[in-house]
């Protein structure tokens, strides 16, 4: 292990923490995404998860080991909503900071879970530097939404699974938000695994990690958009990025467009309820871009909290 970075026996530690709160996500083929995409698919289910997202993983793993009776979290809605529900199960009060433009459901789930919102801005510095500031003045803990020892470790439970589930995969794809997940599921399965590789997927509008790799340092993406709303970080945290220098082989920067057909296949074909950030790393395996990484290939679907208004317009 890295001073900064869990390894595997921290990931386990987080493994037994989670059990019983955060569920052992299915991975299943896809024989219709195998048909359509000429490999060999399986979906790890993270939709499944009781919030619908893999983010209860990281944010329980956290909070439980926090000793304040508050919390305070930043996101763009999926961390907010895990925070929520792990703050309500630890009994802490929980805020949780969201951009003006957030996903009306997802602040509305936010809410149900007991947490206050707070609306600020519209890019993920602006409400970190509100979350903050409110964490300084009441005294709560500041729950990073991926660049945290204990987040990353958490998250990593994803890829301890997905070592159990399948044997001889020649490659992960992961989506890339602040690189939480990626860092987490490359460290466990680099450790049990270490033939497969690994791959980030991430909006063409917000490549931070592709670009990350390209310069080997930290980069920002000024002014990053995307409908798939878990995925627009301007940055990787130094955290992440040095997990994913070490571990990720590699990564993919997919259009809009892509992203959506991605959505409206893994709906449609696979009968998956993903939501475009979940959808994500179908995108490569529908277009030429993939043909090098592997037969056998597990997609991480990482949520299914899609807004209504999207599901309509797209179906």
């Amino acid at each position: 292990m890295n001073e900064d970075l869990p390894g595997l026996k921290e990931i386990e530690a987080a493994a037994d923490r989670i059990a019983g709160v955060a569920s052992r996500t299915p991975l299943v083929e896809s024989p219709a995404l195998s048909k359509l995409t000429g490999h060999e698919v399986y979906l790890k289910l993270e939709c499944f998860q009781p919030i619908r997202v893999f983010k209860i993983r990281g944010a329980y793993n956290k909070i439980s080991l926090l000793s304040q009776s508050s919390v305070v979290a930043a996101s763009s809605g999926n961390h907010g909503i895990a925070v929520a529900y792990s703050s309500r199960l630890l009994s802490k009060k929980c805020t949780v900071v969201v951009p003006e433009n957030a996903v009306s459901e997802k602040v509305d789930t936010i809410a149900e879970y007991g947490a206050k919102v707070v609306k600020a801005g519209r890019y993920s510095n602006e409400r970190e530097t509100t979350a903050r500031r409110i964490a300084e003045d009441t005294g709560a803990a500041f729950v990073h939404p991926y660049n945290d020892f204990d987040v990353i470790a958490g998250q990593g439970t994803c890829g301890l699974e997905i070592a159990h589930q399948v044997d001889d995969v020649d490659a992960v794809l992961v989506p890339v938000g602040g690189g939480g997940l990626i860092s987490g599921i490359s460290t466990a399965l680099k450790a049990m695994r270490p033939k497969t590789r690994i791959y980030g997927v991430e909006p063409r509008a917000a490549p931070k990690l592709t670009e990350a790799l390209k310069a080997k340092k930290v980069v920002v993406v000024p002014s990053p958009v995307s409908v798939a709303d878990g995925l627009i970080p301007s940055a990787l945290g130094e955290l992440t990025y040095k997990a994913c220098s070490r571990n990720v082989d590699g990564s993919f920067a997919v259009s809009e467009d892509d992203i959506l057909r991605a959505t409206r296949v893994m709906i449609r074909e696979a009968r998956i309820l993903a939501e475009p950030s979940g959808a994500a790393p179908l995108a490569p395996l529908l277009s030429s871009s993939s043909r090098s990484i592997g037969k056998r290939v597990v997609l991480v679907v990482s949520g299914g909290n899609i807004s209504h208004e999207l599901l309509a317009r797209m179906l």
